[in-house]
């Protein structure tokens, strides 16, 4: 090496550099100014040697043709580190043709000519947990950078003394790609030349005290199928999305009071993979369920986590790749795809979301930079011994960032219509699952999650402003107040609340043999005493038909007849009660086998009369609750609901209203509990008629066709404290719906003629609307 180079080498930083430990490579690797010469250095490790080839012309060269032949750079040091001067004031583009020990010469990118892709005014906004797109700047991007094409990789690891990215571009080596520390953010970049998408990647993690290991992507949107656990860089720009006029029409479509009923699903019991496959992909689903959601009437599916996820067994609800499509279905593209197809189906699209915990693999989140940075260091606020996993810190603002640009992702580059977030009371208690002594009170003393509350506020608030329409579903199972309730009234900011109370009370009620539930009359009622106290989704979930609870079906007692009629009466029930609905897959096939990840959905079961009935119910059921507004037009006030009688314990019957603001649209519901055949008697509203529309014990659902084919006339016997009644025959177990028909004034003349004969007082009634005859005048306008 010539004296004047020789001189100019900072060796403790070259050590530094050959040795690993380097935070911030690029103040001496790659071009520098050295008066009116510049300084170009490059480290890889174990070459023989190293030439520059430019790619144009540099500014200011004192040596004629100095661009027109690549320039052999020296050997500053055995272990592979390089220089060169160049007698130039600026460099055009150029790359190093590399040979190795045996010979190979290969051509590579120089990382560390670039300047740092992120400001900041990025890095500052990430510092205070408000940098709402954050997933664009940390992760890897594909990306474009003064003609040169290569992939942008940036992570947040504080406490590293030095992160490299080793991966399928670099031979998995830690010395060949060092990060550079940006200020004082904690996060480490770099832009690394010809990485591509497809590329599998990791981050290299050192610690002061030597310790050395591997990451995967804590912002990657890909990653390898387990077992390998390899982030995987992909490009979310290149999808081109059709679904323009479902997003615009999604406020109206599931806003409010719009009908909601929801196919909740585990994509991987969907389809039977092809032969030697052990999945389908996204795109051999879409098709298959879009026919059976369509054909079932449902207007949402709701997915247990596709987030990336090492444990099968967990269905998704451990996350790793937060990021991340799982690679079990295919690639980001694939999902992209599978939800481009729904929403050109008119479908929407539910994705649950797991932030309340994540689990302790060594290549994810846990202990990541060495520190406890994404869980709290004390196991009483990070560990919950219910799942054996960890416990976000939430009140680290970095961490809360982390979470809410992740929910903001799913939504913003994967257009999912609703997040439904996972287990909500382990977030807003610190007490949750945990003994006396196991937790850690808040600044306060109370079991309150201050820190997590805050999260969920900030969420739901940048949620509704950056995407309104999309709704933000929690499961909460607890009686914390104001979960839906306004944001700016110190709720939470919920649309809407799964409702476990309903679930629970109805199944432990329903499961009595029908001759022991007058006992329990009071757990089939109790919902409607809250129903109102929140925005309400009704559920029968994949949590009540695993882990030995068995199905729907199989908890219905009594004899195979028995149970089918339970279910059908138990869906009728749901689907009149106030409250969106949502329902697990294969539960409307009446399924007795429960669900696990390993099974297909039995849809062979449509070939027995008793399934198939059930399946024909649900779908009539769905599509009576869409089109019927007295079901769902004033679902969240108690307008829409009348308990006619609700005290008949000892004879197991219910009879209530479902009511809009125009008498005409009014349902009446009579539902039968008991065991035996009734003929029940029930107090109406108006005189009028009363026209059965489903009857649950229906031939056509696999039951014994007791049902009311004849319109009802009001009677003027006086009924459940109302002067005018019909009397409704309900086999065992079963629920009738019946419409209400207000007379013509043909037919309320001959009534009042009729009563005044008897001298009986003269009823409440709605006349039919009449009907306005149209000219030919009128018909041409």
């Amino acid at each position: 090496m010539n004296k004047k180079l020789y001189k100019l080498m900072n060796w403790p930083q070259i050590e530094e550099i050959i040795y690993s430990e380097c935070d911030n490579p690029h103040e001496l690797l790659g071009p520098h100014k050295s008066g009116s010469q510049t300084l170009l250095q490059a480290y890889f490790p174990e070459a023989s040697a190293v030439k520059v080839k430019w790619k144009g012309a540099g500014v200011g060269a004192t040596t004629e043709g100095l661009w027109k032949k690549d320039l052999e750079m020296e050997l500053a040091d055995e272990d592979g580190y390089f220089a060169a001067l160049v007698p130039a004031k600026s460099l055009p583009v150029y790359s190093y043709l590399v040979t190795d020990k045996d010979g190979v010469e290969r051509e590579y990118g120089d990382p560390y000519r670039f300047a740092p892709q992120l400001t900041k005014e990025d890095t500052e906004k990430f510092k205070n947990g408000i940098h709402y797109t954050v997933y664009e700047k940390l992760g890897a991007h594909p990306m474009e950078i003064d003609g040169c094409e290569g992939v942008l990789f940036a992570v947040w690891a504080p406490s590293a003394m030095r992160i490299s990215v080793v991966g399928d571009f670099n031979n998995w080596d830690g010395r060949v790609h060092q990060m550079r520390r940006l200020w004082d953010s904690g996060v480490f970049e770099l832009f690394v030349p010809g990485a591509k998408k497809g590329d599998n990647y990791k981050f290299e993690l050192k610690l002061k005290g030597g310790i050395t290991y591997l990451k995967a992507d804590p912002y990657g949107n890909a990653a390898q199928l387990r077992p390998e656990t390899a982030s995987v860089v992909a490009d979310l720009r290149d999808f081109k999305w059709e679904d323009a006029d479902f997003i615009k029409n999604r406020q109206n479509f599931q806003t409010g009071n719009a009908p909601m009923s929801v196919y909740e699903v585990y994509l991987g019991s969907v389809v039977e993979p092809a032969e030697g496959k052990e999945y389908a992909n996204y795109r051999e689903i879409a098709p298959v369920l879009i026919d059976y959601v369509k054909k079932m009437n449902y207007t949402h599916v709701e997915l247990m986590p596709v987030m990336e996820h090492p444990f099968d067994a967990s269905w998704g609800y451990q996350v790793i790749g937060y990021y991340a499509p799982t690679a079990r279905y295919g690639t980001p593209e694939d999902f992209m795809y599978f939800v481009n197809e729904l929403h050109k189906a008119g479908i929407g699209v539910i994705l649950d979301w797991v932030p309340a915990h994540f689990p302790r693999d060594v290549y994810g989140l846990s202990n990541f930079d060495g520190t406890c940075l994404y869980e709290h260091r004390d196991p009483r606020q990070g560990f919950h011994p219910h799942w054996g996993t960890l416990i976000y810190n939430y009140g680290r603002p970095e961490v809360s960032n982390y979470l809410i640009a992740n929910a903001l992702f799913w939504v913003e580059k994967f257009h999912a219509d609703a997040i439904r977030m996972d287990a909500v009371a382990s977030m807003l208690y610190l007490d949750y699952g945990k003994n006396d002594g196991e937790w850690v009170a808040n600044m306060y003393g109370g079991k309150e999650n201050l820190e997590a509350i805050e999260m969920i506020k900030h969420l739901n608030s940048v949620m509704k402003k950056r995407n309104p329409g999309v709704l933000s579903i929690a499961e909460e199972s607890t009686a914390f107040p104001r979960v839906t309730g306004d944001l700016n009234e110190d709720g939470l900011g919920f649309d809407l609340k799964w409702n476990m109370g309903f679930m629970n009370d109805y199944l432990d009620y329903i499961k009595y043999d029908p001759y022991f539930r007058s006992h329990h009359h009071g757990e089939l009622t109790f919902s409607m005493i809250y129903a109102y106290s929140e925005k309400f989704m009704l559920t029968f979930s994949h949590d009540e038909v695993v882990h030995g609870k068995a199905t729907m079906v199989g908890k219905m007692p009594g004899e195979r007849a028995d149970k089918f009629a339970g279910l059908r009466l138990s869906y009728g029930y749901m689907m009149t009660h106030p409250g969106k609905k949502a329902l697990f897959m294969g539960q409307d096939l009446a399924e007795f086998d429960e669900w696990n990840e390993n099974r297909r959905i039995r849809y062979d079961l449509l070939q027995y009369p008793e399934h198939a009935g059930v399946a024909e119910l649900v779908k009539d059921l769905n599509k009576l609750y869409q089109t019927n507004p007295a079901l769902y037009e004033f679902d969240d006030s108690p307008v829409g609901f009348e308990w006619i009688n609700n005290i008949s314990a000892d004879d197991c019957y219910l009879t209530y209203l479902r009511k809009t603001d125009k008498p005409e649209e009014i349902l009446l519901v009579v539902a039968n509990f008991s065991g035996v055949e009734k003929d029940i008697t029930t107090g109406v509203p108006y005189e009028g008629k009363y026209k059965e529309i489903l009857n649950t014990d229906a031939v056509k659902y696999g039951g014994s066709g007791v049902v009311n084919s004849r319109i009802k006339a009001a009677v003027d016997t006086e009924w459940d404290d109302r002067r005018q009644s019909v009397t409704v025959k309900l086999a065992p177990q079963s629920l009738s719906i019946l419409q209400f028909v207000p007379y013509t004034e043909e037919e309320l003349t001959k009534v009042i003629e009729a009563r005044i004969r008897k001298n009986t007082p003269v009823m409440k009634t709605v006349k039919k609307p009449a009907v306005k005859k149209v000219t030919k005048k009128e018909t041409k306008k």
